[in-house]
């Protein structure tokens, strides 16, 4: 794991990881065995590394990352298809409340996410960037390849 991307990616994001509101994401259970904490951390070091590949801003696809899952409450409390469209909305507004006035690029990056199965498009590169993020990491969380990442051991130091 290059350190100097990691540094970089900080810079971005290191107002929120040390949030409240970040930080109790760790109690809450996202994939077998990962919390909402873990999966956003992997989803925003991934989005923010593919928006700069891409050319787009990646501290804005660092910190919707980030923010794309912060709705803060047990999923296992909705049906998962209804968790697949409440979600994005919950994060939005907790996002809001803790950053203030997100950028249009940040709400479209934090709605869009979930695409194709939910109805809102990826907007910008950032928000293509999120969305692609989420279902690697996803599928990387799902098939245990995240537990043997230096990055996981990064991000829970």
């Amino acid at each position: 794991m290059d350190r100097q991307k990691w540094e970089d990616y900080q810079a971005c994001v290191g107002d929120l990881l040390g949030s409240a509101q970040v930080q109790s994401m760790k109690a809450i259970r996202h994939h077998p065995g990962v919390s909402c904490f873990e999966h956003s951390v992997f989803v925003s070091y991934v989005a923010f590394r593919l928006a700069r590949r891409w050319g787009g801003d990646g501290r804005t696809a660092a910190r919707a990352g980030l923010l794309h899952d912060l709705y803060l409450y047990d999923p296992r409390s909705l049906p998962s298809y209804r968790q697949c469209f409440a979600h994005p909305l919950a994060a939005l507004a907790n996002a809001a409340a803790l950053c203030g006035a997100l950028s249009p690029r940040e709400e479209n990056c934090i709605l869009a996410h979930m695409w194709p199965m939910a109805r809102r498009l990826p907007r910008c590169r950032e928000a293509v960037a999120v969305c692609l993020a989420d279902k690697l990491c996803a599928t990387a969380e799902v098939l245990q390849i995240w537990r043997g990442l230096a990055l996981r051991r990064m991000a829970l130091s």
